[in-house]
């Protein structure tokens, strides 16, 4: 819907789960079930009538499941909002009141009323048939939707204004807030605001080695403490590390330590 993203889901199901990189921000409605997002060691868990605003340039994984009392239905609408349509929004708004909640954070968790619910069910049957609707209605539709929940939010109408100050971020801080995620060198540098070349420069410049280096050897060094520390199999620590293929962990994590991960698992703790 050129370049308005909107999404419905509704299905059945006793849980799904995946990993999510935002080129855009994320504004999601949870109608039924529950949505839960991790981000680094934040865990945002929205319940039924919540919605959820997620910043773009992140990474994060989602859990999503119906609930038992309702036949495990998962209900969900999704908006993917450029930084052009909340820049209209911001400049329509005006003056931003006052807030005590000032602190900028990546991910956060609100709640719906019932005026909030009913403007969401009216909006189903323009995503049921985005071919039949003109761009610019949706346009207008997604700004009433925003103003519905300004108008009823300050905190909200808030984080909304601060979307339009992207500032270059910290190479240090998008690493450590991805450290675990299977994310790609030229994911690393979106989410820090520069080009590949840039970030590599920048990274060689701080760690004085390469990206592909240090961030193997701290996930390997992730991998042994959690071996040594806790009940995960070889292939959950795998996984839970950010590598993708259990063999290649595998040698990976010989050739650094000098033994295979699972003689490590299966060793005496001391």
């Amino acid at each position: 819907m050129n370049g308005l993203t909107a999404i419905e889901s509704c299905t059945r199901t006793t849980g799904a789960a995946g990993t999510l990189f935002l080129e855009d921000h994320m504004l999601l409605f949870v109608l039924e079930g529950k949505y839960t997002v991790r981000f680094g060691a934040e865990v945002h868990t929205v319940h039924k009538h919540e919605m959820v605003l997620v910043h773009k340039s992140i990474a994060i994984h989602y859990e999503k499941s119906g609930e038992p009392d309702s036949d495990y239905v998962l209900n969900y609408m999704m908006f993917l909002l450029k930084d052009e349509l909340i820049n209209e929004f911001i400049q329509l708004a005006g003056s931003i009141p006052p807030t005590a909640a000032a602190i900028q954070a990546p991910v956060s968790v609100h709640t719906m009323d019932a005026a909030l619910f009913s403007y969401l069910e009216s909006l189903k049957p323009y995503l049921h048939e985005p071919g039949r609707i003109r761009d610019g209605l949706v346009k207008v539709k997604l700004l009433e939707l925003l103003f519905g929940i300004a108008e009823r939010n300050d905190i909200f109408l808030f984080e909304l204004s601060q979307m339009k100050r992207q500032a270059r971020k910290s190479i240090k801080d998008v690493i450590e807030a991805n450290i675990t995620n299977p994310v790609s060198l030229n994911d690393l540098a979106y989410l820090s605001g520069r080009s590949l070349s840039s970030f590599k420069r920048d990274f060689q410049a701080i760690y004085n080695t390469s990206p592909l280096q240090w961030i193997r050897n701290r996930r390997l060094d992730l991998a042994k403490d959690m071996l040594i520390c806790s009940s995960l199999s070889v292939t959950e620590v795998c996984f839970r590390t950010g590598f993708e293929n259990v063999s290649h962990f595998s040698k990976m994590f010989k050739l650094k330590f000098g033994c295979s991960p699972s003689s490590l698992k299966q060793s005496p703790k001391v």
